[in-house]
């Protein structure tokens, strides 16, 4: 066990390391999925929320990525911050958020990415762009002076981490790694070779 050491604190230092540093979009965390047959997809998500219960992002749940994750519960994460140096990758079981806080959220969320995320059927194929602004179009309308509701479909997902690596860039690609994993009474502690 590493005595002392929470790697959520440490990922939370981090990222406001990254804030103050001006790095572009820390927030922006690659999420990489598998389905049953092990292929693997990656793509670019928004941290939300960083807590000992996890790590949440929003998404469409009709998406490949929702649908991976209802086949396959499993999720890894990976922030890079170059301007600083550092990179963490998380692994470990998905759930998905409360409907309540699903629309806490939502409600937070620009008026504008709320229209969007109701017009968009997000990774399914669409005519042309300009189909995509017709029905942004016919929703601003619909919804002018009136509250837009949460689509049931458009949810946040928590990734309870089993697994937390914290690499520091160094000379000569002797880059520092440590590696946390969950355990019964806490995370165990070691370091890894480059």
């Amino acid at each position: 066990m590493a005595k002392g050491v929470d790697p959520i604190a440490r990922f939370n230092s981090w990222f406001k390391e990254a804030q103050r540093a001006k790095v572009a979009l820390p927030e922006a965390m690659v999420v990489a999925t598998s389905d049953l047959k092990g292929h693997v997809s990656a793509r670019w998500v928004l941290l939300k929320e960083a807590t000992p219960e996890g790590f949440v992002f929003f998404t469409n749940t009709r998406s490949p990525k929702g649908r991976d994750l209802d086949e396959n519960p499993y999720a890894s994460l990976v922030f890079y911050w170059d301007p600083i140096g550092k990179q963490v990758r998380i692994s470990g079981r998905t759930d998905k958020v409360a409907p309540e806080e699903a629309d806490a959220y939502w409600l937070t969320r620009p008026r504008q990415s709320c229209l969007a995320a109701v017009a968009s059927s997000q990774s399914e194929s669409v005519a042309s762009r300009a189909v995509l602004l017709q029905r942004l179009k016919v929703l601003t309308h619909q919804y002018r002076g009136k509250p837009i509701p949460r689509p049931p479909h458009w949810s946040g997902y928590r990734v309870r981490p089993e697994e937390i690596e914290f690499w520091r860039r160094r000379a000569y690609r002797l880059h520092e790694r440590e590696l946390f994993v969950a355990g019964r009474g806490g995370w165990r502690h070691s370091f890894l070779q480059p």
